[in-house]
């Protein structure tokens, strides 16, 4: 083998050079470490080999009278060149891997073009013996000719260079150019490319995003906003609206309280007045959900305060009565299982009471002999792991507390208290428990809720697994230390 190089150094030149390009194939990505070291040490094999048989890469080689030598010389120079060239460009991506990451790609890109090019011109001058200055001159004309033909092409190379030296985003950033919404996938040096939530793939010039009005979600890196607007009456007071929705943006727990959810007046006019609730969550994936589940909870504070959604006409407010039978209406476990005769008898046996914040409504592990219906005010429900009490959820309007006393006679291990001002209904358990038993389809409601609650409160209660803690020579030095 050692013969091979000795005897035939084109040979043993070109040995390496394939070792080199199957290695760099063959080798996954996530050994770029090891590629890079053995790229490194394949070109000083080739460095040695050249400089073992006289040849020099900085002047041309020794004249011989086998032409097809003198060939075979010449190619192992220029190739050094080129060889050279191509191991210090991934050392420097390398590098800038380990100090940028995939940001600095398009620079890389543009450094190893230009370490080529003066790898080829120092060919052209040390190996072949041309006049580099008639080179530089014709490549520099047709470099003119070139950057006239491909004006956007290079428009879009520098403004590559903009983004990527400013990073108003980078890789896997939620961004809106221009309205265009996505997920940044990859920057390369013509354009910049957007995964939307559709999963559709939109390629933007990077000139055209470097223009653009840019949009980054990602920034601060821990939250992101999240809004939705409401068109309501203008006849209605605006503080009765932004209780409404306040209350609202409380009861969705996903919510970051730290910057606190707000509600303004984004637009007032003829047809109604616009208002905008808006706040933060942790992820961007959250954002679509947050937004229906606000939609939801605003639409059922609204019509707890007596508010009228998308109406331009105010409704007068219906007398306590009336508010009790309502509420029957809207609660999605008695809308449809009571008929109009049965929600008349119980709206008349309903009693209102209030709630100040922090009071409790229900103590865990309590039966109770009653049953709550929340008319308006946001509800928080508590439960405890390992000894350690955290908030399991939030109730709102329509919603029902207290059916285990009066299915089963069994509690949920869980504490109701009052997060806000809350106006709760009440129907004892003597008054409702006869209608439970006379109607089956109220029960079978009623103990679907309660084994779904017991089913959620189960799973939220189980302690995590404990970590293994793993075992070895350092931790056992530390504990003897």
């Amino acid at each position: 083998m050692l013969s091979l190089f000795t005897e035939s150094p084109l040979m043993g030149g070109l040995v390496l050079i394939l070792i080199d390009m199957v290695m760099w194939r063959v080798v996954g990505s996530h050994r770029y470490n090891w590629k890079v070291l053995a790229r490194v040490v394949i070109f000083s094999l080739y460095s040695a080999l050249l400089f073992h048989q006289g040849l020099s890469p900085w002047e041309p080689g020794p004249p011989v009278s086998d032409t097809t030598l003198q060939f075979a010389t010449t190619v192992l120079q220029i190739m050094w060149w080129l060889f050279g060239a191509r191991t210090l460009t991934v050392i420097i991506g390398a590098v800038m891997m380990y100090r940028v990451g995939h940001t600095g790609r398009l620079l890389q890109d543009l450094l190893g073009a230009v370490i080529f090019l003066v790898a080829v011109i120092a060919a052209l001058a040390y190996v072949l013996n041309l006049p580099v200055k008639g080179v530089l001159a014709t490549s520099g004309a047709l470099a003119i000719i070139v950057g006239l033909a491909l004006q956007s092409t290079l428009g879009d190379v520098f403004s590559g260079i903009v983004l990527n030296t400013t990073k108003p985003y980078q890789i896997d950033d939620w961004i809106a150019i221009d309205g265009t919404e996505g997920r940044v996938t990859d920057i390369d040096w013509r354009a910049t490319f957007l995964q939307t939530s559709q999963g559709n793939m939109i390629v933007i010039p990077n000139s055209m995003a470097a223009k653009a009005k840019i949009t980054n979600f990602s920034r601060p890196s821990d939250m992101f906003g999240v809004s939705i607007s409401l068109l309501i009456s203008p006849l209605v007071r605006p503080n009765r609206v932004f209780d409404a929705l306040e209350r609202a943006a409380q009861g969705c727990r996903i919510l970051l309280t730290k910057p606190a959810p707000k509600v303004t007046i984004k637009s007032t006019g003829g047809n109604g007045v616009e208002y905008e609730v808006s706040g933060f969550v942790v992820s961007m994936d959250q954002k679509r959900s947050v937004r229906n589940q606000l939609y939801d909870l605003a639409y059922r504070h609204l019509q707890a305060a007596g508010i009228n959604w998308l109406s331009t006409v105010e409704s007068s407010l219906p007398p306590v009565q009336s508010k009790a039978r309502g509420l029957l209406d809207n609660a999605s476990i008695f809308a449809t299982t009571l008929s109009e005769e049965e929600k008349d008898d119980v709206s008349q046996a309903m009693t209102r009471q209030i709630f100040q914040p922090g009071e409790v409504i229900l103590p865990a592990g309590q039966v109770s002999d009653h049953l709550y219906i929340i008319e308006s005010g946001v509800v928080t429900v508590a439960l405890s792991r390992a000894g350690v009490k955290f908030e399991a959820g939030r109730m709102g309007p329509g919603e029902v507390i207290g059916e285990g006393g009066i299915v089963s006679g069994t509690a949920l291990p869980a504490e109701f208290a009052a997060l806000t001002f809350c106006n709760l209904y009440r129907i004892e358990k003597e008054f409702f428990r006869p209608c439970v038993e006379a109607r089956h389809d109220i029960g079978e409601a009623m103990k679907a809720l309660l084994d779904f609650r017991l089913q959620i409160t189960q799973t939220m209660t189980q302690e995590e697994p404990k970590a293994i803690e793993k075992r070895g020579f350092l931790q056992w030095l530390r504990r003897r230390v």
